[in-house]
This record gives structure tokens, sequence and C-alpha cells, in this order.
């Protein structure tokens, strides 16, 4: 009860999907799994939900201590990592990517903590000087399942971690199962940027930039918990 009510929990802010009038709602909505709160609160943050506001980013990160960049069944614009041309199977939703850059490059301002997850990493790869995949089937040969077909709750493939690496400090294995939802993937890292983490096909599953406080991609779902060595702090 004491660690729930102390005054000292981080404030970790988590940004939103958000969807067209149908479904859930008559009207325009945000959305974001109960899960992504709950491993926050699990360990020892104060999870706050960030409404698509570009213009308001330095107010919400002025109340930060944190800052976790969400996935979502969109892609990053094409256009904003130099790309010529967009593959017919990207699906952008540009207000929430206009509000991820602005807070995210305002986090790295402030060297606030980052941590991107699933297309989270490819846009802090993006904010970092990168270039993405833009459909993995067309440009990987051989490519692993990585839009999983068993549930999201469950490990699709394995990755390897860079040895001595941020991401393999705190999960401590080199080898780690995970989940895996996604069709576009980091391709190129900017300057000072480490790939931490690729998949057996090649594919790059984890990033890292050692020139901040903290700021990590993951490919893959940590929230779930599906393997002990993503709940470690």
């Amino acid at each position: 009860m004491s660690d729930n009510l102390s005054p000292n929990r981080p404030v970790v802010g988590l940004t939103l999907d958000s969807e067209e009038a149908g479904g859930w709602s008559k009207f325009p909505w945000y959305a974001l799994r109960q899960n992504y709160c709950a491993a926050v609160v699990k360990a020892g943050g104060l999870p706050i939900a960030l409404p698509h506001e570009p213009d308001l980013a330095e107010h919400y990160l002025a109340q930060l201590d944190g800052l976790i960049v969400t996935g979502g069944a969109f892609d990053v614009d094409p256009a904003l990592f130099g790309a010529n041309a967009r593959h017919e199977t990207v699906t952008t939703k540009t207000r929430r990517t206009d509000f991820e850059l602005a807070v995210t490059r305002g986090a790295l301002a402030r060297d606030i903590p980052v941590l991107g997850i699933c297309g989270g990493q490819q846009l802090l790869n993006v904010v970092l000087g990168g270039t993405l995949i833009q459909h993995i089937p067309d440009e990987i040969v051989e490519p692993l399942a990585h839009e999983q077909p068993n549930p999201r709750d469950e490990a699709g493939h394995e990755v390897t971690l860079l040895d001595g690496g941020l991401l393999h400090q705190i999960c401590k294995t080199r080898i780690l199962a995970v989940n895996s939802a996604h069709h576009q993937a980091v391709k190129s890292v900017g300057p000072g940027v480490i790939v931490n983490a690729t998949a057996g096909d090649g594919v790059i599953e984890g990033i890292e930039a050692p020139a901040y406080r903290f700021c990590l991609g993951v490919q893959w779902h940590p929230e779930f918990s599906i393997s002990p060595a993503t709940t470690r702090s």
C-alpha cells in the first residue's frame, strides 16, 4: 500500500492510438491497451496517457519523468525518412505521428528516458536519423513470421541480443523469445545509434542511443511479459 501511495513514483507518459468514428464509438476516439499502463505501474511508475496535441508537447514533457512511444496498426510516413515512394501496404495516422515526433524529439532534447515499442521503435529510429523497411516480405529473403499467426501474448520467434548493450544489461540473456506484430522494421540507424538485437532473418529488433541517459527501442511488445527477462528492472 505504501508503495502505491508513494509521492516519488516517476511519471511516465504513454502515447495513445487513435481511431476514426465507428466500432467502439460513433465519434473519433483514443485507445491504449491496459497492459501498457499495468506494466508501468508494476515497474513503479505512474502512467499518464498523452492525447495527440503536437503544440502541447513541451507542456506534457514538463510533467514527465519518462516517455513510452507505443505501437499500433499504422506506419510512419516514408517521406519522413527520405523515401521517394510509398509501399501499397503503408497506412499512416498523421496527427498521431506529428505528436509522437514532437514529444520524442522534446524528450531527447531534455534527456528524458525514452522507450519505443514496436512502431514506437520505428518512429524513434526515424527521429534519430535512421530509415525503415516499408514491408519486410519485399526486402528480406525468407523472412520470419513477423506478423505472427499465434496470439500476441505468446512468443513468435527468438532474437539475439548484443553482448554488453543496454538491452542485454536489462534482460541478462543473449537469446530472448519475443512476440511479433509488425510488417515494417528498422533499415539503417542514425549516427551513434547501436543495433542491440536481431532476429534470425537479420531483421533489426532493438536499437539504443548511448549518447542519451536512456534511449531504447524494441520491435516486440514487452508489456505482455511473455518472458521473465522482459520484466527485470
